[in-house]
């Protein structure tokens, strides 16, 4: 495990034997990481994200979230070694949008102990009273729309792209230390197969109307089209639960990184009389061509994931945005455009060679969303918790 140090440690006090290090996003990144390694060893279902995707996620000079929000990032050390993490944060658009001082923490990963648990948590608490925070919300990394939660429920298989994993015990040790469910979140599974013919057929008879199309995102205007889905995003999303709008830099940057994984026949447009009125989008499950790297791209990291991921391609994917705009959902004419849009990447994943597909993440109290995925066969298969706690 790295001993990473820099001049910006700053050592808290110690906790029952729990020595708190806070080292400010964009240093000490290597170190943060490889605790990660620590409480993970010996876990087949961790996969480890890659150290230079994870680095820039938290450069302030890199990552665009850092131009409307602020945090730091917590080691906690017992008995010589580094056995935990924390990353507490605030995001202004959040606080914009909803004006409840509401700070975030994420990232938290111990070994099985209490008390390093607690001293994380009271060390990001701390964090956010200093700064007029009144709420703490997570796991959030670093945002909703990034990955979130804790996993309470699918601890036998490895977690899907941009989302996240924990050991059993993790959800136990926060209640403990006195944080309760706010929201639960699932993630589906769903095995490429004919679909129902319900499905099947509102696939068929909206692609019958003239006026109706399902198209693919063009790769070669990424940027542009990255707005179109962003802007059905925004609309279809606006109303949820914790729902924050991406920002222009935010946008510029899920452009650049779509291009170097997505498969075009993946990203999906449901148009109406020209006007893009739904949206559709899956992302290759790379966390499947990389577990065998331990983070590293390089020497030989690199030539493998492409390979893998260009030559032999991926065998599930998972989808991460399925909306529609608001002034569709309730016209009966177009009330089989969700159930068109799963049929139609349901037929394109097998074309692909892909055998199963995640849907995530939907709310448990989304009642027309998650009905809507039981109708297409899928079936819960992990579940994630945010907690909160009043900081009064």
């Amino acid at each position: 495990m790295s001993a990473e140090a820099t001049p910006a440690q700053v050592a808290l006090p110690s906790t029952a034997g729990v020595e708190i290090v806070e080292l400010p996003f964009g240093t000490g990144t290597g170190r943060f990481l490889d605790v990660g390694r620590t409480v993970y060893a010996g876990d087949p279902t961790w996969v480890c994200p890659l150290d230079m995707d994870m680095k820039d996620r938290f450069d302030p000079k890199k990552n665009p979230f850092f131009e409307h929000a602020e945090g730091t990032t917590f080691i906690a050390r017992k008995g010589g070694r580094d056995v935990g993490r924390i990353t507490a944060q605030i995001d202004h658009e959040h606080i914009k949008r909803y004006g409840d001082a509401r700070g975030f923490f994420g990232f938290l990963d111990t070994i099985d102990d209490a008390g390093v648990c607690k001293a994380l948590l009271d060390a990001a608490e701390a964090w956010l009273k200093q700064r007029g925070m009144k709420h703490m919300r997570g796991p959030m990394n670093l945002c909703i729309n990034e990955e979130m939660g804790t996993l309470v429920e699918g601890f036998d298989t490895p977690p899907m792209v941009l989302m996240p994993h924990a050991r059993t015990y993790q959800a136990g040790l926060i209640e403990r230390c006195g944080l309760a469910k706010e929201k639960d979140v699932y993630a589906w599974r769903y095995d490429v197969a004919e679909p129902p013919k319900r499905a099947r057929k509102a696939h068929d008879d909206l692609l019958a109307m003239k006026d109706v199309k399902i198209r693919t995102l063009d790769m070669k205007k990424m940027e542009s089209e990255v707005h179109l889905m962003m802007d059905i995003f925004n609309d279809a999303w606006s109303e949820n639960w914790g729902f924050v709008p991406l920002t222009e830099n935010e946008l510029k940057k899920m452009a650049a990184d779509l291009k170097m994984i997505a498969i075009e026949d993946l990203m999906l447009v449901a148009e109406v009389d020209g006007e893009a009125a739904a949206i559709s989008v899956a992302l290759p499950n790379i966390h499947e061509m990389i577990g065998d790297l331990n983070g590293k791209l390089f020497p030989f990291g690199l030539a493998k994931l492409l390979w893998r991921l260009k030559v032999k391609g991926p065998k599930s994917a998972r989808l991460i945005i399925l909306g529609i705009r608001k002034k569709y959902r309730h016209v009966k004419r177009f009330g089989g455009l969700s159930a068109a849009l799963y049929v139609e990447m349901n037929d394109r994943g097998k074309k692909l060679g892909m055998e199963w597909g995640e849907l995530s993440w939907t709310l448990e109290d989304n009642a027309p969303v998650n009905l809507g995925i039981k109708m297409m066969g899928g079936k819960i298969y992990k579940k994630y918790r945010v907690f909160t706690k009043d900081l009064a």
